[in-house]
């Protein structure tokens, strides 16, 4: 009797081993796996180099969608790995090419080959030409991503880093979708998981709430286009009174065919489960005169895609730092001024001690896993 009940064990235990539960998961890319099973580990990077071959960077000048200061390339001045940890580090275009060639030089933009040529030409993306009101985007950083290596749809995302700190500074992670399937942004839609402001000190002056690095957001963008963007709908914030800026944190992403969750450290902060009428219900667009992009999907639409990933560390810009804000030093440009490059720079006195000289203003990332689900 009891070696029958041994061999029943055995068995029990060699059928869970060979359980295989079936993933939702899709993948594709030039470093994409085979995925059979939920759970499997399909994507990580421990950054023990930096691997030109899973990330490739940005090389603009367009300021992100945002009008923001930062030159986006591919320098080792400004994305490295150093202990098993990536840093992507803002310096300043003038330590390069002189303070002179902000307001008078040309830059641009035109690489022989892949890792140098331009990848976004909007806004003057490719080539620009200073002037006094107008400068050349004043600071050099790096934006990195798997557009060609890696993108999947639905799975699990895990991201450990640490943000930095250091005024109007921008850490973000997120995904955008490899095709527009719906169309342009947000129609095709964006998922943030993770962005923040690097001011110490960044106060709301309406509510009194830091809104710099002791607060980090996580957010959806979707809508017909961008004068309908439902993102309010679909944004949940984290605050600690340590500062996010203090040690790593992980920034987590489970993204299913019924909903998506975020959370920081293993703890939730905000979930969108959408009902049968997907998120043109969710963002309650019914009562528009517009006609859904997303009604040939799933109710998972538009997140029902596949997206890739992105890393960067963007500067200042005409819409994430609110005007209307209690800051150390003050803000040395306003969202509605043509010149906030320039107002920007010429207040450098402000913000950049700040950008202190013990590398806390670098923005780092331990590791990125990604499992199916």
């Amino acid at each position: 009797m009891k070696t029958e009940l041994f061999l029943i064990s055995l068995l029990v235990i060699n059928v869970k081993s060979d359980f295989c539960l079936p993933s939702v998961t899709t993948v594709s890319g030039s470093r994409a796996g085979k995925v059979f099973c939920a759970d499997q580990l399909i994507f990580e990077d421990n950054f023990d180099t930096l691997d030109l071959s899973i990330w490739q960077h940005e090389h603009t000048l367009t300021g992100g969608g945002n009008y923001e200061f930062q030159y986006y390339c591919n320098n080792r001045s400004n994305s490295y790995v150093e202990n098993g940890v990536l840093h992507i580090k803002p310096t300043l275009l003038a330590d390069e090419k002189g303070e002179a060639f902000l307001s008078s030089g040309t830059m641009q933009i035109y690489g022989g080959t892949p890792t140098d040529q331009c990848t976004n030409p909007n806004h003057n993306g490719c080539s620009r030409t200073g002037t006094p009101d107008n400068i050349i985007n004043p600071i050099k950083s790096a934006r990195i991503r798997t557009f060609e290596s890696f993108a999947f749809k639905y799975g699990k995302v895990e991201v450990r880093a640490k943000i930095p700190a250091g005024d109007w500074l921008w850490p973000a992670i997120w995904l955008m979708p490899k095709y527009y399937q719906y169309s342009r942004w947000p129609a095709s839609g964006e998922i943030d998981i993770m962005e923040s402001r690097g001011n110490r000190d960044l106060i709301n002056k309406a509510t009194g709430e830091n809104i710099g690095s002791k607060l980090v957001g996580s957010t959806l963008h979707f809508g017909p286009n961008s004068n309908f963007n439902r993102y309010r709908l679909a944004h949940f914030e984290a605050s600690l009174s340590e500062g996010f800026n203090a040690e790593f944190h992980n920034y987590q992403l489970s993204w299913t065919p019924d909903g998506i969750t975020y959370s920081i450290d293993d703890e939730v902060i905000g979930a969108v489960q959408p009902t049968h009428g997907g998120f043109w219900q969710y963002g309650d667009l019914n009562k528009t005169n517009l006609e859904n992009p997303w009604r040939g999907g799933t109710k998972m639409a538009p997140f029902d895609q596949e997206f890739f990933l992105i890393i960067n560390l963007a500067v200042g810009g005409m819409s994430y730092f609110p005007d209307d804000v209690i800051n150390p030093g003050g803000k040395p440009w306003s969202n509605k001024a043509h010149s906030g490059a320039t107002d920007f720079w010429k207040g450098r006195e402000q913000w950049l001690p700040t950008w202190k000289e013990d590398g806390s203003y670098h923005f780092l990332v331990d590791y990125v896993k990604i499992w199916s689900v």
